[in-house]
């Protein structure tokens, strides 16, 4: 009897769990992916998968979603088709960043599978991501960003010493060199010599089919995050966060970002004016550009000229070296709550 005792309650023991078990949202936390980002996000990911595991046992499942270099996915280690993948989660948290999980293309598919995922929809991660675009979109609404020109890649590669050309009649020096597509500072250089030049728009034609030049104006650097539906506000505007970069870089590049280097000042040494405009400006970009559940705007402060946009996150980073994150615990947050206020901002609208 005592034996048949022990194995009904141990039955019991594993019916409870399976049961509260299929009560879990299982959250897909897409991470990796084909982008000179992979590293910044697979730590993004694992802060999330982190976060869910520590505060949410009894109410999430995580599932590792590991996108290869290569754009294979892998659940539980193991190479997994995208679609079947899908079918075992029941919303993607996307923190993919850069080419693929920032421009829309997993986005694209996540829709055409009727998924439920966090961060912008398809149309709107495709216009934050490229630079052109979203700085049309700037000055249809009335939102400063620096002068700027566009070249085709393939342009740089047949005829470099034309260019450099052109940007001699068009730019005064200093002038900032990117990618139109890309993340993270990835590819960015500031060009003090027209010497400077066929290097730089190399460096950026290795990220994008398109290079941006644009005005360098100085000033001093600020982001400022937006997040939908936040502690009771239809558009939350978190702190700015003063952006002080490494010596040795002379702006806030992509080692600095994440090696420590820089300093991430919050709250911010601006003015009460300052930071108003700044959370106001964040806001109306993350409207016009059609952005959803949150963002992280780039500005540069100049001191006579006044607040220009840089840059739009529509996928912003959540390491522990991150600006949201630093935000968060600004204001008596932390990483956590904004994880959960995104999945119950996805569930309510299903």
């Amino acid at each position: 009897m005592t034996g048949l005792a022990f194995d009904s309650e141990r039955w019991a023991f594993f019916l409870d769990t399976i049961s509260h078990m299929l009560h879990l949202l299982r959250i897909g936390v897409l991470r990796g992916g084909p982008s000179s980002e992979y590293d910044v996000s697979l730590a993004s990911g694992g802060e999330v998968l982190r976060n869910l595991r520590e505060f949410f046992a009894d109410k999430y499942q995580p599932v590792d979603v590991f996108v290869d270099k290569h754009g294979v996915w892998h659940m539980d280690g193991v190479p997994i088709k995208p679609e079947e993948a899908l079918r075992r989660i029941d919303l993607a948290f996307n923190v993919l960043h850069g080419t693929y999980g920032e421009d829309g293309k997993v986005q694209s598919f996540l829709e055409a599978h009727n998924m439920p995922f966090t961060g912008s929809g398809s149309l709107a991660s495709a216009v934050g991501m490229n630079k052109v675009m979203s700085k049309k979109v700037f000055k249809d609404n009335n939102i400063k960003s620096p002068y700027w020109k566009e070249i085709p890649s393939k342009e740089i590669e047949k005829d470099p010493e034309s260019m450099i050309q052109k940007m001699f009649q068009s730019f005064t020096l200093p002038a900032v060199v990117k990618p139109v597509s890309s993340g993270s500072s990835v590819g960015v250089s500031i060009v003090r010599a027209y010497t400077e030049f066929p290097k730089a728009l190399a460096e950026a034609a290795k990220y994008s089919d398109a290079v941006l030049i644009e005005e360098y104006i100085p000033g001093v650097e600020a982001t400022c995050g937006v997040i939908e539906g936040f502690r009771g506000d239809d558009l939350y505007a978190l702190p700015p966060v003063e952006i002080r970069p490494a010596p040795k870089d002379g702006f806030y590049s992509y080692g600095s970002k994440y090696d420590g280097t820089s300093q991430k000042i919050v709250p911010a040494t601006f003015s009460d004016k300052t930071k108003k405009e700044l959370e106001e400006l964040a806001k109306k970009i993350h409207r016009a550009l059609g952005l959803r559940h949150y963002s992280r705007s780039d500005f540069i402060i100049h001191p006579r000229r006044g607040i220009y946009v840089l840059e739009v996150n529509t996928l912003p980073g959540l390491t522990s070296e991150s600006s949201i994150p630093r935000a968060l615990r600004a204001v008596g947050s932390d990483t956590h709550e904004l994880i959960d206020a995104l999945i119950q901002r996805v569930m309510k609208r299903l």
